[in-house]
């Protein structure tokens, strides 16, 4: 499953810790192994200790080659688009909707796997159909736009998909 949150842009490898309690472990519990950059958060000796003590496998991409991991390279590529276009179109309140966008991503079906990430982890499609909702009221009105928010980020995550999919063929 992806994970997508905001954070502060001059975060420490303490701070990070949190938000990795606080997204990840809280919600999915304990992953077997990261991937990542050589970014110094994930070199610190704090988070290496950290991982360490969790028996948390760190796989590192080697210098001038990110593509180390090509599966985590591909994902970064499409949600790096998926999210430039997301926030552009958001620009006033893209902290209110990126966990749609998560579960937008989460809920689209990939190419590798025929199905959703949710539905892989889940064993089921996440319940998200439209209903008839009446807009006279303000739960009316928020539950509208979570349903046209909702397929906005749908379709402009089958845009950066295919883009990709078009580059990776051409090259």
């Amino acid at each position: 499953m992806v994970s997508l949150f905001t954070t502060i842009s001059s975060i420490t490898s303490l701070y990070l810790a949190h938000l990795f309690r606080k997204n990840i472990f809280s919600k999915h519990g304990l992953p077997s192994r990261i991937f990542s950059d050589r970014s110094p958060l994930f070199v610190s000796s704090f988070w290496t200790n950290l991982c360490q003590q969790l028996k948390i496998s760190r796989d590192l991409s080697t210098a001038y080659h990110p593509e180390t991991d090509g599966k985590t390279e591909k994902v970064n590529q499409i949600l790096e688009q998926y999210l430039w276009m997301y926030v552009s179109y958001h620009k006033d309140d893209s902290n209110t909707w990126l966990p749609l966008a998560k579960f937008s991503y989460n809920n689209s079906d990939h190419s590798s796997t025929k199905q959703s990430l949710f539905f892989t982890v889940y064993g089921r499609d996440p319940q998200f159909d439209s209903v008839h909702i009446t807009q006279d009221n303000p739960a009316g009105k928020l539950s509208t736009k979570l349903q046209s928010v909702q397929q906005d980020v749908k379709r402009e995550l089958e845009v950066a998909i295919n883009r990709f999919k078009r580059y990776v063929d051409e090259s």
